[in-house]
């Protein structure tokens, strides 16, 4: 009997150590992430499984071009993927189609070509200190920062570095 109770004790010791492991590494290193919806077609596309760093924007401020996780604004508990295409204090307008950062046009080596990006309520914004622009990478079919304004950094859950499916492919 003792013998038991030892092997029982040991068995959830074990998974004790496995849960808390788990949990540990989901709230502050990495998350998965499953893309819901076309906004990021070509390159995430619906279902795709990635991988979301969450401790590098803690080292680091998020840069222009990071596709990222986060809450939207304008309800915390849903999850958004969009890139960053407007840092804070930068000036984003979109003139002709073509994006601008800072009177300057934004090459954008990701979007399909030929594809335009327009805003839907203003023609520009004015970024404020912690604020970044976002957009989706399928610009016509995007829910993003053109309708709801910039994000706050304290939405941002992490970076894309990895995606599991539909092919593996790493983003560092």
């Amino acid at each position: 009997m003792k013998q038991y109770l030892l092997a029982v004790k040991e068995v959830f010791g074990i998974f004790f150590v496995a849960f808390l492991s788990v949990f540990l590494i989901h709230q502050f290193l990495a998350q998965p992430f499953l893309v819901q919806g076309a906004s990021m077609e070509p390159n995430f596309k619906n279902g795709g499984y990635l991988l979301v760093d969450r401790v590098s924007y803690r080292f680091k401020e998020p840069e222009k071009g990071d596709v990222i996780i986060f809450r939207y604004p304008q309800n915390r508990s849903l999850f958004y993927i969009k890139r960053i295409v407007g840092l804070p204090g930068e000036k984003i307008e979109i003139k002709g189609g073509d994006l601008f950062v800072n009177n300057n046009l934004l090459e954008e080596e990701y979007l399909k070509p030929g594809t335009e990006t327009s805003f839907f309520s203003v023609d520009k914004f004015i970024l404020g200190k912690d604020q970044y622009f976002v957009l989706g990478d399928n610009r016509p079919f995007s829910f993003d920062s053109r309708r709801w304004g910039p994000i706050n950094e304290k939405d941002i859950i992490g970076v894309v570095r990895v995606r599991f499916w539909p092919r593996l492919s790493f983003f560092f």
